[in-house]
């Protein structure tokens, strides 16, 4: 998927909320249990999802510093953050862009900040930085950019949890022959240029492991595969036509084909007999 807009974002909240891997979350908090503060970093933030996931998970006082390249998402983090609060009873404050989150156990400051990550990461990560983290991302960045961010994070001393990175697996039920075909096509897709240089793809989490380990990391993976059932339409519909454009657009050549397997796969959506799994890596490291 390229559309990143808030309408996407929205629809795939739920789903990455079921598939990340708690377990890891709560395993690294321990590496920064005695701050007082905890100083978190989320790259990427889009309308602040990784800041409702995290926050109730991480115990204690919390500022958020999230960024992105994109203001009108960063405009919707306030009033997004205060509905899921008032949602969840969670107290909140609004100050301008910047809102804080009061729960049972965590308050959380959350200040939105405008960057440009391709070339700005290392105004942000810096050394008092007890996390760096972000959400679906790193399949779009390139090896150079992650090899830089992996520097910047040792040199601050940072642990890192990166959530939702697309591996390259995907499986539709029932099975349809071209499946393969269009699958292989998206990763080679995955592969272009998504504005960080060319990107790392169904490769990135691979990457990041071995880079963070390098670094004197100890990381640890875990699966957090999509699992859209039947019933979900409109986010295997979503995900059904970026696909079909994106090997269309890498083997014009088939588009004919490309569109005969979507038409084939939206039939059996509406049927409501279609079931999508989309593989997915969570990574969290801390210094050793």
């Amino acid at each position: 998927m390229n559309d990143f807009g808030a309408d996407w974002l929205a629809m795939r909240e739920p789903f990455d909320v079921d598939a990340r891997s708690a377990r890891l979350v709560g395993e690294l908090a321990a590496h920064w249990s005695d701050a007082e503060v905890t100083e978190i970093v989320d790259l990427a933030t889009g309308t602040g999802a990784n800041v409702r996931y995290l926050a109730p998970r991480i115990d204690g006082r919390q500022r958020w510093t999230v960024v992105d390249h994109d203001a009108h998402l960063l405009e919707a983090v306030a009033p997004r953050l205060a509905g899921w609060a008032e949602q969840r009873g969670y107290g909140f404050r609004l100050r301008g862009p910047d809102v804080t989150v009061m729960g049972e156990r965590f308050e959380a400051e959350v200040r939105p900040r405008e960057l440009d990550l391709t070339r700005e990461a290392d105004r942000v990560v810096r050394e008092g930085v007890h996390l760096v983290t972000a959400a679906a991302l790193l399949d779009l960045v390139s090896e150079r950019w992650l090899a830089h961010l992996t520097r910047a994070c040792r040199a601050a001393g940072t642990a890192v949890l990166f959530a939702l990175t697309y591996d390259g697996e995907t499986g539709w039920l029932p099975e349809d022959s071209d499946d393969a075909r269009v699958r292989d096509a998206v990763n080679r897709h995955q592969g272009l240029d998504k504005g960080f240089g060319p990107a790392l793809g169904p490769s990135a989490a691979g990457c990041a492991t071995a880079l963070y380990r390098a670094a004197g990391y100890r990381v640890v993976e875990a699966k957090s595969d999509w699992r859209i059932g039947p019933g979900a339409n409109a986010m295997q519909l979503a995900l059904l036509e970026g696909w079909r454009a994106a090997a269309a657009e890498i083997e014009p050549d088939r588009r004919g084909a490309f569109a005969g397997w979507a038409a084939r796969r939206a039939a059996a959506i509406a049927q409501g007999v279609s079931a999508l799994r989309v593989g997915h890596v969570d990574i969290a490291g801390r210094p050793a």
